[in-house]
């Protein structure tokens, strides 16, 4: 059965296209047959991984709305063995007005994906920044939700609009829905400001924040216009090496605690201005009883081998403003 993953922010901006591209490849070059799902009208998951929105023929309107087999409209990504696209075009925009009307109209997608679950091993979802038919649609199929948050001061605020939804959909439509991490974007050591905002993410979050944030990156805003994922387009930057970690932390969270990646080598072509393709298929996975190779701090409590759910509520205080959700530990 297929681990399905959404993405999550209502707030746009904060990373949810970038870590749903990068961490779907890094999945998909640690041999996971992973599909990447883009629930976004605007297409950017779609453009992202290399696929041009003018020349989709189905995609994930046609499926959700119409009815058509969504093994019809995925698409393969030659470059990364392991990965496979289900698009998006600017027809989902009508998806909300056309299944609201439906019954059972926040359960479609599940439905839809039913099909899909044995086909991989894990499904990344993009969400589209707002809480509307679309995204409770996706929460109600995931089996965990992964919440990137900006660090800026911005990138807090609205998160506990999008704890209250994922509280809802738990009381509601799905109770196994949960929180499987979440991660720090656009992070800059050198500002108090991220130091600060990450701070209070790890208060109320605990253990459930990443231990490798995703630093402001060259390279990894140049990708998209390229439309390959940084793992591709230049695996040895420091953004490439960051979603590596944040890729090996999930899967020890959710599969075994002694997960290790491997980092791509060097391209033998490769250059500062024209990273090469040749790392499609340059990472790897080992099981080893021995860690030393892995990416990031061991010490950290996110990187132990404990439940998908890790809760740090015993020695972190929640502040006051933002709900309590179940964390199904």
């Amino acid at each position: 059965m297929a681990q399905i993953i959404a993405i999550a922010n209502q707030k746009g901006g904060v990373g949810k296209t970038t870590t749903a591209v990068n961490l779907a490849a890094a999945l998909a070059l640690a041999e996971r047959r992973t599909l990447l799902l883009d629930s976004d009208p605007q297409g950017n998951t779609t453009s992202g991984v290399g696929i041009a929105k003018e020349t989709v023929e189905l995609s994930l309107y046609e499926s959700l709305v119409e009815g058509q087999p969504p093994a019809e409209s995925i698409l393969s990504i030659s470059a990364i063995p392991f990965l496979s696209v289900l698009p998006a075009t600017q027809d989902l925009v009508g998806a909300e007005l056309q299944l609201v009307e439906r019954d059972r109209r926040e359960a479609m997608l599940r439905q839809m994906l039913d099909g899909l679950q044995d086909a991989y091993d894990y499904i990344i979802v993009d969400c589209p920044p707002s809480l509307g038919l679309l995204t409770l649609n996706v929460l109600a199929a995931a089996n965990g939700v992964l919440i990137p948050i900006q660090c800026e001061y911005y990138g807090l605020e609205g998160i506990s609009q999008l704890l209250n939804t994922v509280r809802l959909v738990q009381q509601n439509f799905n109770p196994s829905l949960a929180i499987y991490g979440v991660l720090l974007t656009m992070y800059d050591s050198r500002l108090n400001l991220c130091r600060q905002v990450a701070e209070d993410a790890k208060e109320y979050f605990g253990a459930k924040v990443f231990g490798t944030p995703i630093p402001r990156n060259v390279r990894l805003a140049e990708a998209p216009s390229f439309g390959k994922p940084i793992l591709l387009y230049d695996p040895q930057s420091v953004g490439a090496k960051s979603y590596l970690a944040v890729a090996q932390e999930l899967l020890r969270r959710i599969e075994h605690p002694n997960v290790t990646l491997v980092e791509p080598p060097i391209p033998h072509a490769a250059s500062a201005s024209a990273p090469s393709e040749a790392s499609e298929s340059a990472a790897s996975v080992t099981q080893e009883p021995s860690a030393s190779a892995s990416v990031g701090d061991e010490s950290d409590p996110t990187s132990a081998p404990a439940s998908v759910m890790p809760d740090g509520s015993e020695s972190h205080a929640e502040p006051e403003p933002l709900p309590e959700v179940t964390t199904h530990e």
